[in-house]
């Protein structure tokens, strides 16, 4: 069972649960406690520990049955009801039939009916005659025949969750399920034909019914739990992937893999939030004040001592001036999506861009998406040939935007300050260190390369209290990191 509860995390972790190693605990001592012979219980038990958000419980729902579940409801043996006569009566009319189905089904076009991977008329009545005794027996098909029906039908494992109705009905055509539908439309009146009473014909026709529903739930049931299996085991793949392409510089990815990375930011920042948190919780008593606990029991003469703490503010307040021309764009892509996924652990986030010019697009933020934002900007910032202007940008910023910059903001440039030999305008650099905490400066470059060509990098350093090489995801996330540790 314990595989089992691993598995199922595992899957709730591919479908976009969040779930910490500290849950998956509670979950298997909560197990230990409750038991798993009472499935209600067992069930709260798990939902209880291992969700967090409602819009997860939908998922959890959906995944625990295919996880826990009993494989579906049993077939019942409807041969049993029957009496000797009725069994013969009910052969008889079987064996016209399949008799008579056999005919037609020659009569077809080989190659039409074997089109699109459909079995062949032979393979289809004799696969209809296995599950006439299943379903008139009450035999419950193991599932590795339901998989071998699967591979039968040409169908490879696939992890995407819509496509389960339509391998269903795949793999019921390749049982037969089809020609079973024509079969129970006119077994009942050869039946009455051959003398079977109304009420036995009722009974028969119902429990067959019943009968194919309930191996129809246990297809979907076995369908399902592959598929969670194939999303997991595929999610994990991607989680390695990632893994390894977190020291790859942004600007060298492709697509594909830049995709990758862009669904591993979330799981990134929810570490980082969880770090912030810790050191929140921390910060809140705060470090003893020595000058105001002297101060303050001066009117005691020292006894009793009343202590005095320096109380932080944990929860930086940010700016962020983001160069989106073409050699930044990777990189300033991935740090927006970070920052407002930790928008919680920020006091407030004022962001702006600028090739040659700065424009205000906290309000893209504010209205959509990251993902929406993001594409709004780039697409609305088109760089030109050589033009960014770091410089004019900064005398946008302190015409328009001064007063969004304060001692509690910290100001953070994104960008390779390169600079298209246009004035740097350093005065207004220096006029930005004096109103604000702190400047944090995030260059992809390398430092050799620093000074070199247009780079303005060796100019701005005095004005910065901190720089950061990133690029790659893994320098990114060390350096959002610190910024969320140094308050």
């Amino acid at each position: 069972m314990d595989q089992r509860i691993i598995d199922f995390i595992a899957g709730l972790r591919a479908a976009g649960v969040r779930v910490s190693i500290a849950e998956s605990e509670d979950a298997f001592n909560a197990t230990r406690c409750i038991g798993v012979v009472n499935r209600d219980e067992f069930q709260t038990s798990l939902r209880a520990t291992l969700v967090k958000e409602a819009d997860d419980r939908p998922v959890f729902d959906q995944l625990f049955p295919l996880y826990f579940g009993s494989g579906g409801p049993p077939l019942l043996n409807l041969m049993d009801d029957l009496s000797p006569e009725e069994k013969r009566l009910l052969a008889q009319a079987l064996r016209a039939l399949l008799g008579q189905m056999q005919q037609d089904e020659h009569r077809r076009d080989m190659q039409q009916r074997q089109r699109g991977g459909y079995p062949s008329p032979q393979s289809q009545l004799n696969n209809l005659m296995q599950l006439l005794q299943w379903l008139l027996q009450g035999q419950d098909p193991e599932a590795e025949t339901i998989d071998r029906a699967s591979r039968q039908a040409g169908l490879l494992p696939t992890d995407h969750p819509f496509q389960q109705r339509w391998l269903e009905q795949r793999i019921q055509r390749q049982l037969g399920m089809k020609l079973l539908e024509q079969l129970m439309e006119q077994l009942p009146e050869l039946l009455k034909q051959l003398g079977m009473s109304q009420k036995a014909i009722d009974q028969l026709m119902e429990g067959m019914e019943v009968n194919r529903e309930a191996l129809a739930e246990q297809i979907a049931q076995q369908v399902g739990a592959s598929i969670a299996r194939q999303r997991a085991e595929s999610h994990q793949q991607q989680k390695q992937n990632a893994v390894d392409l977190m020291d790859r510089p942004l600007k060298d990815l492709s697509e594909r893999e830049a995709q990758l990375l862009r669904e591993q930011v979330r799981r990134l920042a929810a570490q980082l939030r969880s770090r912030a948190a810790l050191r929140q919780k921390r910060g809140k008593s705060g470090t003893l004040d020595v000058k105001r606990t002297f101060r303050t029991n001066l009117i005691y003469g020292g006894i009793p001592l009343e202590l005095k703490f320096k109380t932080r503010h944990l929860k930086p307040k940010l700016l962020l001036i983001c160069d989106v021309s073409t050699s930044m764009r990777s990189v300033v892509e991935f740090l927006l999506r970070m920052i407002y996924e930790l928008q919680d652990q920020v006091a407030s986030a004022h962001s702006f861009a600028f090739i040659d010019n700065l424009e205000d697009i906290s309000q893209d933020f504010a209205e959509y998406p990251a993902d929406t934002a993001i594409e709004i900007v780039l697409t609305r910032l088109r760089p030109g040939y050589y033009n960014t202007d770091l410089g004019h940008s900064l005398n946008t910023l302190m015409q328009r935007h001064a007063g969004s910059i304060d001692h509690r903001t910290t100001v953070i440039f994104v960008g390779d300050a390169r600079n298209n030999f246009n004035n740097p305008r350093l005065d207004l650099m220096e006029q930005i260190k004096r109103r604000c905490k702190r400047i944090i400066w995030l260059n992809p470059e390398h430092p050799r390369l620093w000074g070199t060509g247009d780079s303005d990098m060796p100019a701005y350093l005095p004005y910065a209290h901190a720089v950061h090489r990133v690029s790659t995801l893994a320098e990114l996330t060390a350096a959002v990191d610190k910024l969320l540790t140094a308050h």
